[in-house]
């Protein structure tokens, strides 16, 4: 299966936010944690450029994810050119309370009520960008929800009077390169699951968790996970937690349930503090594909 999602709505999303980039000083582009590279859209990269606009890249739910993998995405981003990045949870009051001060350093040159500091929110859906936007602001402005696509129009507020700030759709890209990205943004539920078969996201994250965090898999589900791919752990958990078909095909084991029961973990952190990508992991995917397309 190849995941793609990009709705009817977002080629208008692309081009209110390159309208909006225009008129503002900073972009604080909201990416998931654990996931930053493969959550991080690539025309947001090429608007900013464009416009040479400072970028402040959030790796929000860090709380979720794992610290080691965090502080090397964090090394990372930080060596890029008008780059600056930080680890946060929107949903900390006192996380989100950092953000102004960081912009700042990126634009010292706004900083008065005759050049206030005008800063752009973007991000591909379900990151964060309107939990931010409320938690700064302190008050509920901008629509949230568990599910990708919640914000359809553009936002803005005066955070002081001498900053603005501007909340955008969440913004896809129309095609996702690499495989494993559409897996991962499945996974994590930044795409709609009318795009996705929740039994291979499910099968995908067991796999990916096989490698990485087999002790968290064990410890949560009470399972044996050597030897094991990641149909097979989907079907482990199918058998603890009683994942059994009913109807015409009864008595066999639900593996659309059962991937479920693992993606909401996932998703909830019940499972631990996991990341799905590193540095390093990114890089060795990237040249398995360059050697695979023989460039």
């Amino acid at each position: 299966m190849t995941i793609q999602w990009f709705p009817g709505h977002m080629t208008a999303a692309r081009k209110e936010a390159a309208k909006a980039l225009a008129l503002n000083d900073v972009v604080i582009e909201v990416c998931d944690a654990r996931l930053p590279e493969a959550s991080s859209n690539p025309m947001i990269r090429e608007l900013r450029l464009h416009r040479q606009r400072p970028c402040l890249k959030l790796l929000n739910k860090a709380d979720l994810a794992d610290p080691a993998a965090t502080q090397a995405w964090l090394d990372f981003y930080n060596r890029q050119p008008n780059v600056k990045a930080a680890a946060i949870s929107c949903k900390k009051p006192g996380d989100a309370a950092r953000v102004p001060a960081l912009c700042k350093t990126l634009a010292p040159h706004r900083n008065d009520t005759f050049k206030p500091l005008r800063m752009l929110i973007m991000g591909i859906p379900n990151v964060g960008k309107s939990t931010l936007m409320n938690a700064l602001l302190k008050r509920r402005v901008a629509a949230v929800g568990d599910e990708p696509a919640v914000t359809k129009m553009q936002m803005s507020a005066d955070l002081s009077p001498t900053m603005t700030l501007t909340d955008t759709p969440g913004l896809m890209w129309p095609k996702i390169a690499h495989d494993s990205d559409g897996f991962m943004l499945a996974a994590s539920h930044a795409i709609g699951r009318n795009a996705v078969i929740d039994s291979e996201v499910g099968i995908f994250l067991a796999g990916l968790l096989l490698q990485r965090y087999p002790a968290l898999l064990a410890a949560r589900y009470k399972i044996e996970v050597d030897g094991l791919d990641g149909v097979a752990a989907v079907e482990a958990i199918a058998k603890k937690r009683g994942c059994i078909t009913k109807g015409r095909h009864a008595g066999e084991l639900d593996l659309e349930k059962a991937a479920m029961i693992l993606l909401t973990d996932y998703r909830g952190g019940k499972l631990g503090r996991i990341s799905l990508e590193t540095p390093d992991s990114r890089a060795a995917m990237l040249a398995t594909e360059k050697s695979k397309s023989g460039d």
